[in-house]
């Protein structure tokens, strides 16, 4: 089960991925709105076992500690964007954005790791060029991108920390290896499949080659 539900007064794409015969589950990037992400959790009955955060901006983290009171379940990023999580209620404040403090995270997020729920398995991708410490979550027949990739977009990478030439190199060297059929679970926007974005994506296909 895949469900998603848009938080926040930036529209961010918060994904619950659960197992169906288990039901254990994780909430991927619970960037606001916590009683709207809880009440998704508790109406498909998913016991949160990781609240995983694709990167540390604070639209994205901005839930983590009361979704994780209420499910207990562990928080897990990137360790090069535990600065941000950590700043992520004077981030919040920049843009005008009220976000509370969040707690460390209790474990990583590791390029390579595979994180197990019932029958459902996560692959970590790390995908630095939006932030340091970017990954994305690839699973059977689809990934989670983060704001590494958007339909027909990219991540920014104006803020601290990104770099256009590295975010590019994520893209082509860690998600147009998936399958074609991949379903794309962008941090914001409409979702998409790899072979659409590997086709038409204008950000990618008109990007100098990397060395």
């Amino acid at each position: 089960m895949i469900k998603m539900v848009t938080v926040g007064p930036l529209g961010v794409n918060c994904y619950i991925i659960s197992c169906d015969r288990t039901k254990e589950g994780v909430v991927v990037d619970p960037g606001g709105d916590a009683d709207y992400i809880l009440e998704e959790v508790r109406r498909h009955e998913v016991s949160v076992k990781y609240i995983l955060n694709t990167h540390g901006h604070f639209d994205h983290v901005g839930a983590n500690d009361e979704v994780k009171k209420a499910t207990g379940a562990e928080v897990r990023i990137h360790p090069a964007d535990e600065r941000l999580l950590a700043d992520a209620s004077d981030h919040g404040a920049m843009f005008g954005v009220p976000t509370k403090s969040q707690a460390a995270a209790d474990g990583p997020l590791e390029d390579g790791m595979v994180l197990s729920v019932g029958d459902v398995s996560l692959t970590v991708l790390h995908t630095p060029g939006h932030t340091k410490g970017g990954v994305c979550l690839a699973g059977d027949g689809f990934v989670v991108t983060g704001d590494t990739l958007f339909a027909g977009s990219v991540g920014r990478t104006d803020f601290p920390g990104g770099n256009y030439g590295q975010l590019i190199r994520s893209i082509r060297e860690k998600l147009f290896p998936l399958a074609d059929a991949s379903v794309v679970l962008p941090g914001h926007g409409p979702t998409s499949t790899m072979a659409h974005e590997k086709r038409s994506n204008p950000f990618i296909k008109d990007a100098e080659p990397v060395s």
